[in-house]
């Protein structure tokens, strides 16, 4: 398979040596000082572009690469809020393909389900508030995670007690969700459920970033063959079966 890596930073650096350690290619690497390179036949030879930039990047960078007939497969959070809706038209009226994730991570997608799962059980409790805390590097200037909101509007879409998340709140209707900024931690999301009687508490804690670079590149081997507006979800289904 043809990659083109949009970004390079450290991410994109851990793509690069784990596509090539599974027998890919990288045809093209764009970053903020050659973005001239997405004219280039290079970019245009990959199947699909991986996608690691910021919020404010991620949406141009998605055009520069339909606009080369590229598939992307993208890591971008942020974006959503401002262009989800001409994203989805792209993909679902004029035959743009693009997979997005706040996290590739195969262990975070286990935690998900796992996670949905529980909120279910949980919906049937009512004695047992839950709450939620992320942890990330301090070089990390967003809050809450991208994965913090797709665990979190999970538990409430599948908790009745709760009607939304909210951070600093002390709405027993609301999901309360913390973010703490520490060190070089590569991401650690911690999901509670306390009773007068007893406390669940269900954590993933990352190692390092390899897991989510390589859940990256495993989506961009199942994206060659799809169309369209897909999740990681859709990924998961399809492959895994949860």
């Amino acid at each position: 398979m043809k990659i083109a890596l949009i970004g390079y930073g450290k991410m994109g650096k851990m793509i690069e040596q784990i596509a090539q350690s599974r027998g890919h290619e990288i045809v093209s690497i764009i970053d903020i000082d050659n973005q001239q390179d997405f004219e280039s036949d290079a970019f245009k030879s990959a199947d699909v572009a991986i996608e690691f930039t910021a919020p404010q990047a991620a949406y141009s960078n998605y055009l520069k690469a339909w606009k080369q007939d590229v598939k992307v497969v993208s890591g971008s959070t942020g974006w959503m809020k401002e262009h989800g809706d001409d994203v989805r038209r792209m993909c679902n009226e004029e035959g743009k393909t693009l997979l997005w994730a706040s996290n590739f991570s195969i262990g975070v997608g286990i935690f998900a389900a796992v996670n949905k799962y529980l909120a279910k059980v949980m919906n049937q409790f009512p004695q047992y508030d839950v709450e939620m805390e992320e942890t990330h590097h301090v070089h990390k200037l967003d809050h809450p995670s991208g994965t913090a909101i797709t665990l979190a509007e999970d538990i409430v879409n599948n908790i009745d007690r709760k009607t939304a998340w909210a951070e600093d709140t002390t709405d027993k209707q609301l999901l309360r969700v913390d973010h703490i900024r520490r060190g070089e931690v590569p991401g650690i999301h911690t999901i509670r459920y306390d009773s007068e009687a007893d406390l669940i508490t269900i954590t993933h804690d990352a190692h390092n970033r390899k897991g989510f670079a390589l859940g990256a590149v495993l989506a961009a081997e199942w994206t060659v063959n799809q169309q369209g507006l897909l999740t990681i979800q859709d990924y998961y289904k399809d492959v895994y079966g949860f």
